[in-house]
């Protein structure tokens, strides 16, 4: 059996009951290392397990799925992921890709940022489409994030944003040279995501299209969800430039219409006085 297991999105003793048994059962066991982070290495992995974890970075995830795969019909094979395994980043084609080989699956769900968001207390079935905020470059600033943000907001929902995380990347220069050498990891922050947004107002203003979002759209950054070190910041999308919610992981909530229960909940999180007088009569 080839298992995707979610670990959830804190500690290492979040996996499941029915996970950890698998894991102790499994011939190999993999740790997906590029699309989230746990607050533990794969070293307080190994120990809780007892056993040895193997990292399964793009490259291998991506173009080298039957060594993922080997044996997997034999014997059973364990593949985790941080958060859930169908959750914000699907792993679906490896499902595609065991099936064709007659192998078969089986995914051990667990909870991840899609359903965990409901910490910062707006409604979960209030959110549309989630979306996600990559980093920009000098020369490559896409926006098509923020149409989808609008959209949204233009019916009133509230938006999940997911922030970019580039782990493994290689520079141009590298790649086209075949170096096989990477850049430190880099993990997008409320603060960057609010002012490329900002950004994008101030040129969308110019070119006159239509208002939907401003500097004061109301706003949620979080931290670290699922752990100990969780943290809320709730402020209009200026001041989430200057807010400080320490480090990685981050995803910013763009709030839609907000019952009088939602804007309860956000004032427990307001980063300041200005903020409460904000939403106060919303």
């Amino acid at each position: 059996m080839f298992y995707l297991i979610g670990l959830g999105l804190g500690d290492v003793d979040d996996i499941t009951v029915k996970g950890l048994n698998v894991v102790k059962g499994a011939s190999r066991v993999y740790l997906e290392a590029y699309t989230s982070i746990l607050t533990v290495g794969k070293e307080a992995l190994e120990e809780f397990y007892g056993r040895e974890v193997i990292l399964a970075d793009r490259d291998m995830v991506e173009q080298d799925s039957d060594t993922l795969l080997d044996n997997a019909d034999k014997e059973d094979v364990a593949f985790l992921v941080v958060g859930d395994p169908l959750g914000a980043t699907t792993h679906s084609d490896l499902i595609i890709r065991a099936t064709e080989k007659n192998i078969k699956y089986k995914v051990i769900h667990n909870a991840s940022i899609m359903n965990a968001v409901g910490c910062c207390g707006l409604q979960l079935y209030n959110f549309g489409e989630t979306v996600s905020i990559v980093f920009w470059e000098e020369n490559w600033k896409p926006e098509s994030f923020y149409d989808k943000i609008m959209k949204n907001k233009s019916s009133g929902m509230h938006t999940l944003c997911l922030l970019d995380i580039k782990v493994k990347e290689q520079t141009v220069e590298n790649m086209m040279r075949g170096r096989k050498i990477y850049e430190p990891p880099r993990y997008l922050t409320v603060n960057r995501a609010s002012e490329q947004l900002l950004e994008i107002i101030r040129n969308r203003k110019q070119s006159g299209d239509e208002k939907v979002l401003d500097e004061n759209t109301a706003c949620i950054g979080l931290a670290r969800v699922g752990t100990d070190a969780q943290k809320l910041c709730a402020g209009t999308l200026e001041q989430m430039q200057h807010v400080d919610i320490g480090g990685p992981l981050h995803s910013l909530v763009i709030a839609g219409d907000l019952h009088p229960l939602e804007t309860d909940m956000m004032k427990l999180f307001a980063v300041n006085s200005e903020f409460l007088s904000l939403i106060k009569d919303k």
